[in-house]
């Protein structure tokens, strides 16, 4: 596949482990690389697949495809115009409840088993994105995490997780995930002037029908409904953003930038570290 000249660009969906060889062997062969998070099993291995990209000359995603989706367009947007006043706290999670598989890539720490890595990325990345929208800039890295987890007893991966997070400014954050829990999968945004309630912030509406999310003001009596229409589904977004990053010749896809992804890895792998899971 690799030394066929009509391929242009290869999406990297293994299991996280593998993901730097097949990454770095793709962009080697003039390849663009739309990559699952997260990136990869180490900060070096991201600096060897960012390195590789610049080498080569060709896009490197990290395939966040709720970063793509107008609805995340739009909260972002209301809390850049202070739609909540003077952001204060976020609340973050995503979790499931998954049958236990020993050998199974959830599970196990060979395969980068684990709540942390698989899901608890999404609300970590959903609150950076979303202070960095407060204080103007693409995304915000915590100054400080403190974490707890559950360990499963066999496979030793974390079965649950929780992340205390702050931020420049004192704004704080609270982010969960699991593999064995099941848990309301929201994000909820709160303020000096009001609230903001994302009931599906991450797989969203992936047949492209409209979404909505809860909007409470100071002063008012109930929250103010927001329709949100999309014209295509969730990962239709997702590869049409990468597909115009190709075509203007970027290196990088803006809703997903490289910085980013170094950020939120470094606060995953601390929130692991925490927690006592070890993938070295």
């Amino acid at each position: 596949m690799l030394a066929d000249a009509a391929v242009d660009a290869v999406y990297v969906a293994t299991p996280h482990p593998m993901h730097c060889e097949a990454v770095v062997a793709a962009l080697a062969a003039g390849k663009h690389v739309l990559c699952e998070k997260p990136l990869g099993m180490s900060l070096a291995e991201v600096a060897s697949m960012h390195q590789a990209a610049r080498t080569h000359q060709r896009t490197l995603m990290e395939a966040w495809m709720y970063r793509c989706h107008p609805q995340t367009e739009r909260v972002a947007a209301m809390v850049r115009k202070g739609a909540v006043g003077e952001l204060r706290h976020l609340q973050g999670t995503f979790s499931f409840n998954a049958p236990f598989a020993p050998a199974g890539r959830l599970w196990n720490r060979q395969l980068g088993g684990g709540g942390i890595l698989d899901v608890g990325g999404y609300p970590l990345s959903y609150v950076r994105l979303l202070v960095g929208a407060a204080q103007g800039r693409p995304f915000a890295d915590p100054t400080e995490l403190k974490a707890v987890g559950v360990l499963h007893p066999e496979s030793g991966s974390d079965a649950q997780a929780s992340a205390l997070l702050r931020f420049a400014g004192d704004i704080t954050a609270e982010v969960s995930c699991g593999t064995w829990v099941m848990q309301q999968n929201r994000v909820r945004i709160y303020g000096s002037e009001g609230w903001i309630e994302v009931p599906s912030p991450f797989v969203i509406s992936p047949d492209g029908s409209p979404t909505s999310i809860g909007w409470q003001r100071a002063g008012e009596a109930e929250p103010e409904i927001i329709t949100i229409t999309a014209d295509r589904s969730l990962y239709a977004y997702e590869a049409d953003a990468f597909a115009l990053a190709v075509r203007a010749g970027s290196l990088e896809v803006p809703q997903c930038p490289w910085a980013d992804t170094r950020g939120n890895m470094a606060a995953q792998f601390e929130w692991c570290r925490q927690v006592g899971v070890d993938y070295a």
